[in-house]
């Protein structure tokens, strides 16, 4: 499309369609992305350990977290990618002044345990239960490390209410924002 933007970022929470909103925004712009969940599997990956175990070791050793969150921030500020994928990318886009457009992907805890249903199965009481606890345990390590709750819509320039709405209109939604409609 030839769009010239500044740097994009894209977070939301565990099920909530940032990645499908992330690929559709790639497609339709010809952009690139880095996504903080790869930069997380890779790392995991290149130490041998399941997403479990590096799961708990970052629980249980923060220096692991900042030394990820670190790269990130970099991608932030330097990387030649538009668009930027993770859960905080829209608080260090903001936190580091970067000139971008910071949405959140606000979807309600339902419909986030039904989309996990659908991609990885399981029943809606233990996805709940197990969204809850996680949700739980990294709000906790971000109040703890940086003072911050993900969703707080300080950091932010838009949200995009898609509890309700398909993956084209959130899409539809992004790209009108994006251009500036």
């Amino acid at each position: 499309m030839g769009v010239n933007m500044p740097k994009i970022t894209i977070s939301g929470y565990p099920g909530s369609g940032t990645s499908t909103l992330v690929s559709g925004l790639v497609n339709h712009f010809n952009w690139q992305s880095i996504n903080g969940g790869q930069i997380f599997r890779d790392e995991a990956s290149k130490r041998g350990l399941s997403l479990a175990e590096f799961g708990n070791i970052c629980v249980n050793d923060e220096s692991v977290d900042q030394e990820l969150d670190e790269i990130l921030r970099q991608n932030i500020s330097g990387a030649d990618v538009e668009i930027i994928e993770s859960r905080l990318a829209g608080w260090w886009a903001y936190k580091l002044g970067v000139k971008s457009i910071r949405i959140w992907v606000e979807v309600n805890e339902h419909e986030r345990a039904n989309r996990v249903i659908s991609r990885e199965g399981g029943s809606l009481n233990s996805v709940l239960e197990a969204n809850a606890k996680r949700l739980a345990i990294d709000n906790q390590r971000y109040q703890n490390m940086y003072g911050l709750t993900p969703d707080d819509p300080l950091a932010y320039t838009h949200i995009i209410e898609a509890s309700n709405i398909s993956a084209e209109d959130v899409l539809s939604h992004a790209i009108k924002i994006l251009e500036g409609n």
